[in-house]
């Protein structure tokens, strides 16, 4: 093949050089606009599959850059002054200017033709005069822009402010240093990468920025490879202390905000994306360098697998796409954790650095036990400190309190319709249904939406409370669980407004009902969808008696005897479709501005907080994010999340989407999490109000992480509950608890135990006559080029 490479970083130069291994007949050309030894950066960071991948594919390579490698296990998280350090972790860093160095000099000696200081010829050019056009041309790819309307980019310039530096020293490990400065949250992302340099970012929100005056500098323009000194010089005074007399270094340093590109293609006819023209990852979860050079090596060995060159391409695609698009959400956790890293300023040490550690969803409090079992346990203890707990246990099975509710453990079974009652009666299905889920250890048992009318209902089959037989329906299953499990139960009330009417949802999920349906009504008359019920604009004294009818309803739920009451102000029903601009275009007090829209729902929760029992508690569900261009999103949800909390909310469980049918919800593990946490460590912790995170958690590992990280106060798992009804007391199983928390009813307690599997009862003889020992891996191993010491 004859192939142009468009630019000669890491990426371009790594894929030039497995070309050439491979077939050394290929004739490959690299065209690099700067010098051979121009290099803007200091160090870059490789995780050990990666060094894996290179070592398989290019053993010149992989030994050349062994020899630069500073290696370390720790990490050290510094807060205000405060230092934690976790182990097991692993990394390995060397110079960008070295890797550069090396690559070149491993092109050259395979025959690789490169051209620096020279910009690339046109790339029509290159499209008819080559087989090959490989654009490595970087975040600001011009060949990308030249053909958007191919790859389609999608550039997301995020908020916060950072500048690329190094120190004259090398760190020990991986370090983070959080300080509260008069100005705000600033942090320090840094790590070694050789005997006396580290990497030394400097980042913090916008709003810090200016705040600090490093806004002063904004409307000057740096040249090419000059920096911002007058912020460096700044920098340098804020973190004195930190640096303890080293001296930080500049290379075409200036404050730039972080890019995400994403492409919804990768290549077009004879021309394909590699690395950050391709795709960007933030610089908190790993290296564009790391992820440019396996791009590289999925691509020279797609080419060199399939002979059709479009069958080469996409093939290189599809195998690199999900890996690239799973980096990218875990770094867009971590970048979105670093935005908005001052809502944790109130957070303890210990607390803090396991919040930051498993920011992004990919290290969980089980994974930091297997790297490093001392500060998991520290995590542990410190999470039942916190909470006054004597329990030697997982967060999960420590127990909470909320008003005179007690919950013995912090599992929630979430409400999910079932649409299997008749006339709005709860019958034999119920009560199997949220008795077997009590009794399967969660401590707390959520009905499903019991709606306050009959014409409130969402589907003929949805259970309601709207009169006497129906209180002694619920009484039945509220007996059942108190007088067989340690489990509380809530009670979920709403009205379906503009949702109502519906087929049942294997019938066709929001479908209106063919015939035997009723008129609906919402905040305007707007559809949910095509194809939904058209809704009337509700008049006032329809909500008036709408409001009267919830309070009917709380009376008979006390009544019924539930332990807790949850307002159900989500998913796009009646009350959720006030408090959304999607839905709610009314012109009267009751639209409008947050405010209106907020007014009509906060009437309704007043009066059933007033008719509910003072002692009993009082949730609301909401969604954070209607997932819809116009619509409410996470900074409103505060805004909700506040306004309920003034009006005597005890929790808010935080759910998102289902306003229309039209949203895109970007679904993911623990997805909705994010929200929860922004809600609880905003505004309500420092009330003592509970929040609830709900939405694809179902390992119990991801429960324990979310709750030490103080992301949440409580969780609520649905759909992993109907597939296992005892999931809370099997997750004690898997993780060796029992104890409080997780206690078996006496008729099933023979059962406690897991039972064994295939081969678990067979004994292995001995088949070895000297001992064979694991060789011995330090937890904590630190990057002293001097002295070669561990500790621990």
């Amino acid at each position: 093949m004859k192939v142009a490479v468009v630019g000669g970083g890491p990426g371009g130069l790594y894929f030039a050089a497995l070309m050439k291994q491979l077939d050394p007949s290929h004739e490959i050309t690299v065209w690099e606009r700067n010098a051979a030894n121009d290099t803007f950066g200091f160090g870059v960071v490789f995780s050990d599959e990666t060094l894996g991948g290179i070592a398989n594919a290019d053993k010149v390579i992989a030994a050349e850059m062994e020899l630069q490698f500073a290696r370390w296990t720790d990490i050290d998280i510094t807060v205000n002054g405060e230092l934690s350090t976790v182990g097991g972790q692993g990394f390995a860093a060397m110079g960008r200017k070295e890797l550069l160095s090396l690559l070149q000099h491993r092109c050259t000696e395979l025959g690789v033709t490169i051209h620096f200081s020279t910009l690339a010829p046109d790339v029509e050019e290159l499209k008819r005069d080559y087989d090959l056009v490989i654009a490595a041309d970087g975040l600001n790819s011009g060949i990308r822009s030249r053909f958007q309307d191919s790859f389609r980019p999608n550039l997301d310039v995020r908020k916060s402010k950072y500048m690329w530096l190094g120190l004259d020293r090398a760190f020990e490990a991986f370090t983070f240093i959080v300080k509260s400065t008069p100005f705000g949250t600033m942090q320090i992302h840094g790590y070694p990468y050789s005997a006396n340099r580290s990497t030394f970012i400097i980042e913090m929100h916008d709003d810090v920025w200016r705040a600090a005056g490093f806004d002063a500098s904004e409307s000057k323009q740096f040249p090419p490879g000059v920096s911002d000194e007058d912020s460096i010089a700044k920098v340098a005074e804020l973190f004195a202390e930190e640096l303890g007399g080293s001296g930080l270094l500049s290379n075409n340093s200036k404050w730039l905000n972080f890019t995400t590109v994403r492409n919804e293609n990768w290549r077009h006819e004879n021309i394909v994306l590699l690395g950050d023209a391709a795709h960007t990852a933030h610089f908190s979860i790993g290296s564009g360098t790391k992820l440019a050079m396996e791009d590289a090596l999925a691509l020279a060995a797609c080419l060199h697998e399939h002979d059709d060159l479009a069958t080469a391409l996409e093939a290189y695609e599809t195998e690199r796409r999900p890996v690239v698009e799973s980096t990218q959400r875990a770094a867009q956790a971590s970048l979105e954790w670093f935005e908005n890293i001052g809502q944790y300023r109130d957070q303890e040490s210990l607390q803090f650095s396991f919040n930051l550690l498993t920011r992004s969803r990919r290290i969980t409090l089980d994974n930091l036990a297997l790297r490093d079992e001392e500060f998991a346990e520290d995590v542990a203890a410190d999470f039942a400190k916190k909470i006054g707990s004597d329990r030697v246990a997982p967060p999960m099975f420590q127990p909470y309190w909320v008003r005179d509710l007690k919950l013995e453990n912090r599992i929630i079974v979430s409400a999910m319709d079932m649409y299997s009652a008749v006339d709005g009666l709860p019958g034999d299905f119920h009560l199997m249904h949220l008795g077997s889920k009590a009794v399967g250890g969660a401590g707390l048992v959520m009905t499903e939406m019991v709606c306050v009318s009959a014409e409130g209902r969402i589907t003929p089959g949805c259970t309601g409370l709207y009169n006497a037989d129906q209180v002694a329906g619920w009484r039945r299953i509220v007996d059942f669980v108190h007088d067989n499990s340690a489990a509380k139960i809530g009670v979920q009330l709403g009205h379906s407004g503009r949702k109502g009417s519906t087929k049942k949802m294997w019938e066709g999920i929001d479908d209106p009902l063919p015939e035997g349906g009723w008129d609906v009504l919402g905040p305007s008359a707007i559809a949910y969808g095509d194809g939904c019920n058209l809704p009337r604009e509700a008049t006032r004294a329809e909500l008036e008696n709408i409001r009267e009818e919830y309070v009917s309803a709380t009376h008979r739920a006390a009544e019924a005897g539930f332990d807790l009451l949850e307002f159900h102000a989500a998913h796009g029903y009646l009350i959720s479709s006030f408090l959304s601009p999607i839905s709610n275009q009314r012109t009267d007090e009751y639209g409008g501005s947050l405010e209106n829209r907020l007014r009509y729902p906060l009437e309704v929760f007043d009066a059933v907080r007033a008719a509910w029992p003072a002692g009993k508690p009082i949730f609301v569900r909401i969604s954070a994010h209607d997932w819809m261009p116009g619509g409410n999103t996470e900074e409103d949800a505060v805004e909700i999340a506040a306004a309920f909390i003034d009006h005597g909310a005890d929790g808010i469980d935080v759910s998102s989407g289902q306003i229309a049918r039209a949203e895109k919800p970007a679904f993911g593990r623990s997805y909705q999490t994010p929200f929860a946490d922004r809600i609880r460590n905003r505004v309500a912790n420092a009330k003592g109000v509970t929040v609830i995170a709900v939405g694809a958690i179902s390992s119990y590992d991801d429960v324990n992480s979310i709750l030490a990280a103080g992301r949440a106060d409580l969780i609520a798992i649905g759909r992993t509950h109907l597939y296992d009804p005892h999931w809370t007391l099997h997750a004690a199983a898997d993780q060796g608890y029992r104890g409080p928390g997780a206690e078996w009813i006496a008729p099933f307690r023979a059962g406690s135990r897991k039972p064994p599997t295939a081969r678990t009862d067979a004994i292995r003889p001995r088949l070895s006559l000297l001992k064979q020992t694991e060789p011995d891996v330090a937890t904590h191993l630190r990057w002293q080029p001097d002295l070669s010491a561990t500790r621990g």
